[in-house]
């Protein structure tokens, strides 16, 4: 039985409806396609589609933009947080004329780098992954921005009106924000881990 062939039976078996394509960008941002059920088959599975690659910053420009989506068949698995049953693929890139891995596909990149590692003998498996300390870099970053525009605003009110009281309440105000940007952080660390 092949890969392709178990893919389907799990979409059978999952009563699976759409299938989610993921693929990241040179920036590390997740891309994703959704297909319908019904364009899927096993063709599709092994050989891929197409996608204007152009859409992709820094990819390709819009007159060679033809690339392929090619699903890794041995990355799956059934989307907990969707409202309709979804299996997630994560893709490579390929090139549509030379039928090999794209030089600026993160997947490809990593996986060229795996095959020198084993090469060298210095080691046969690497890791790679997203550094959550950028994200919680972001997500301080607009904390301190939303802190900014309410104490900004405060400040214009309290000249304005000459008034100085109930620091506290500013002091509150601040603390709630920080509990919220805290708990996204945490969240986006669960989801990235």
């Amino acid at each position: 039985m092949s890969a392709a062939s178990d893919i389907l039976k799990l979409i059978k078996e999952k009563e699976i409806e759409f299938v989610d394509l993921r693929f990241t960008d040179p920036r590390g941002k997740l891309q994703h396609m959704t297909q319908d059920l019904t364009t899927i088959d096993e063709d599709f599975l092994n050989d891929g589609t197409f996608f204007d690659g152009s859409s992709i910053a820094g990819w390709k420009a819009i007159n060679e933009s033809d690339m392929i989506l090619k699903p890794d068949l041995s990355r799956t698995f059934v989307d907990p947080f969707t409202s309709h049953n979804t299996l997630v693929l994560f893709c490579d890139i390929m090139d549509p004329i030379k039928k090999d891995y794209y030089e600026r596909d993160p997947r490809s990149i990593a996986k060229k780098a795996e095959a020198y590692l084993k090469t060298t003998g210095i080691g046969d498996t690497i890791y790679f992954g997203p550094e959550p300390e950028f994200f919680l870099y972001l997500m301080m970053l607009k904390f301190l921005t939303l802190c900014k525009k309410y104490l900004s605003k405060l400040t214009v009110t309290k000249v304005l009106t000459m008034e100085i009281k109930n620091i506290q309440t500013e002091t509150w105000v601040i603390d709630q924000l920080l509990k919220v940007v805290i708990s996204q952080c945490l969240q986006l660390i669960a989801v990235r881990i």
